[in-house]
């Protein structure tokens, strides 16, 4: 490394180039003063597998950097400016603290004495983010100090670890600086031989190297785990939505095959869609019916999606469930296991309680991808030792089966009157992203209604489908961000896709100077109900006013205009337009954004009927 003009380049080059050489592939900055000497050094750094993507506004730069370490597993750093910038970061972090997302928060400050003395652009950003963050570090002020320094690269390679550890998460360094923050010549800054130090010079690789394990449970906990499983007539697998950098469906597939149980996966699990869903080749029963209502045969498939419009409390109840992820997003679901008298073990790495309804009956720290795949071995070792088999009832599996069938069917005549526009609702537009969406693809799925209708209508599918939301928090700020972070570190040529609401859309507009200044395309599904479509699913909407002045807030807006603003192809689409605009925006360049316009009142509406057949449906074939 050249000597540095001053004691803050020092600084920067050092603590960036620690970053990179622990394994920082990209880093998201907003411009500022302040952050001068981190902004040069990740600017001018020497290696060019460092990403650099310039954002205007520090919010959109924290969900873009959130979207990267959602779909890699790997920390995105930001960097901003002291005062109000450091606190428009605060969002992402929470949701990457609830989500267990990678990320590394560099904000600058102003030195000691200048804090609490009404100086310019200084609020106090020690420990900012509270509890959302791993760890919180203020750095000491700049100094071409041995000790330091050594001090400086090893807080690096400490923060890097701590981002992916477990559970993964946000980390802060807040990172005090003296005028002058510029690269300019300061005579004494930095002494000619500092260079030569240890502290100057660095080491040959990162100056710590730190591995992490993974937690697992010892052989005779497996066991435990293994004997309850394997004598269930009635087991169960239920996939939440998934930590990055994701799940190993193969592992709880093939556990699921052994016990000849059911999987309840989550659209955001890494289970719903894969190579590991058995596709169903039986072809639609003869009738009298219409082509789009008669039923296909149940797949033999293990991995289910169609469970929160059925499961009810007619349902039997399973006598041990293994669950792993984050809370499930359907609350059928999470309603059903709540009531459930069984016994339900939690699985969760860093031995947190992610169940909010208090019912599961055992928590287990271990990962889960090992925990699942040691289970299915040891279950399988002892059937073949002892020449049983397991005590799972056939018919359990089965009941899925059907329910499953039965669901997919009343979906596909609703999705045909959709096309035809005969009734047109959200959800088939849904349906038809996940079903006809590009194999290898990523979907990025708003919250409010459009995560809740991928849930319910999004077909498992054996396609490599990488699926994501801000499920941490659930808020619907900074989506269009996020969903761009998360596209710019897909590989080739694969696909992003972002189904969003016209609040969240309208939240997030300024993250679409991204598409231009970070090089992202994408085909964004705008589903426009002029509001707050998901308050029809509460009480309040009795209740007008306030019901519509204040819950649905209707905005009247057009997002027409920003076509031009953004350099985007803007169109407006109709539901049965909307198959054949979608798979050609699929194989267009650039950025396409299909607009179609619903009534949310009309759509819930008609989300509650299909609930309704789906059920009754249902409990005609359990007679």
């Amino acid at each position: 490394m050249a000597r540095a003009p001053n004691r803050n380049t020092l600084w920067g080059r050092i603590l960036v180039d620690e970053l990179v050489e622990g394994g920082l592939e990209a880093a998201c900055i907003a411009p500022g003063s302040r952050s001068t000497p981190l902004t040069v050094a990740f600017a001018e750094h020497p290696d060019v597998e460092v990403e650099v993507f310039s954002h205007l506004d520090e919010r959109s730069a924290a969900y873009f950097a959130l979207g990267r370490g959602r779909r890699t597993g790997e920390p995105t750093a930001l960097v901003c400016t002291s005062g109000t910038a450091a606190a428009n970061f605060h969002p992402a972090v929470i949701e990457a603290d609830q989500a267990r997302v990678p990320l590394l928060v560099l904000t600058a400050d102003r030195p000691a004495e200048l804090r609490d003395s009404g100086a310019n652009q200084t609020i106090d950003q020690v420990g900012l983010y509270g509890d959302s963050v791993r760890w919180d570090v203020e750095l000491p002020d700049p100094e071409a100090d041995e000790r330091k320094v050594r001090s400086l690269r090893t807080t690096a390679a400490r923060a890097l670890a701590k981002t992916t550890g477990t559970p993964a998460g946000p980390v802060h360094l807040n990172c005090p600086f003296r005028k002058p923050l510029e690269p300019v010549e300061v005579p004494g800054d930095v002494p000619e031989e500092f260079a030569e130090t240890l502290a100057g010079s660095g080491r040959d690789g990162p100056f710590v190297d730190v591995s992490s394990g993974r937690p697992t449970l010892e052989g005779s906990e497996v066991r435990r785990v293994a004997d309850a499983l394997a004598n269930a007539s009635r087991p169960l697998l239920v996939a939440g939505p998934a930590d990055p950098p994701g799940l190993d469906a193969g592992s709880m597939v093939a556990l699921a095959r052994t016990l000849e149980a059911p999987v309840l996966a989550d659209p955001l699990s890494d289970v719903r869609f894969g190579s590991h869903v058995e596709v169903s080749a039986a072809k639609p029963t003869v009738g009298t019916e219409s082509e789009t209502e008669r039923e296909t045969e149940p797949a033999a498939t293990t991995v289910c999606g169609g469970y929160d419009a059925y499961l009810d409390e007619t349902w039997p109840d399973p006598d041990v469930v293994v669950r792993v992820g984050a809370s499930p997003t359907s609350k059928p679901l999470r309603h059903w296991l709540r009531d459930a008298d069984c016994r339900q073990f939690l699985v969760d790495p860093a031995v947190d309680w992610r169940e909010a309804t208090f019912t599961a009956t055992d928590l287990i720290g271990a990962d889960p991808d090992r925990l699942l795949a040691s289970l299915a071995d040891a279950i399988g070792d002892s059937a073949t030792a002892t020449g049983t088999e397991t005590s799972s009832d056939s018919g359990w599996l089965e009941r899925f089966r059907r329910a499953e069938a039965r669901h997919w069917s009343v979906v596909g005549a609703a999705r045909e009157a959709d096309r035809l526009e005969t009734d047109p609702f959200e959800g088939a537009i849904l349906a038809s992203v996940l079903e006809h969406a590009s194999d290898p693809a990523t979907v990025f799925v708003s919250n409010s209604m459009p995560i809740r209708d991928a849930d319910r209508f999004g077909r498992p599918r054996e396609a490599d489908l990488t699926v994501l939301a801000n499920r941490g928090a659930s808020g619907i700020d900074g989506i269009v961000s996020t969903a761009l972070g998360a596209g710019s570190a897909t590989e080739g040529e694969e696909p992003l896709v972002l189904v969003t609401g016209d609040l969240a859309f309208y939240h997030d507009s300024n993250g679409l100077l991204a598409l231009e200044r970070c090089g992202v395309d994408a085909t964004i599904v705008l589903l426009d109900n002029d509001g707050g479509g998901i308050f029809h699913m509460l009480p309040i909407e009795d209740y007008d006013p306030p019901f519509t002045d204040q819950f649905k807030t209707p905005h009247g807006l057009s997002f027409d205009a920003l076509a031009d603003l953004y350099d985007l192809e803007f169109e407006r689409v109709s539901p049965a337009a909307f198959d054949d605009a979608y798979r050609e925006s699929l194989e267009s360049a650039g950025t396409q954004v299909l607009a179609l316009e619903f009534d949310a009142e009309a759509s819930h509406r008609h989300r509650e009927e299909l609930e309704v057949e789906t059920r009754s449906r249902r409990r005609d074939d359990d007679a």
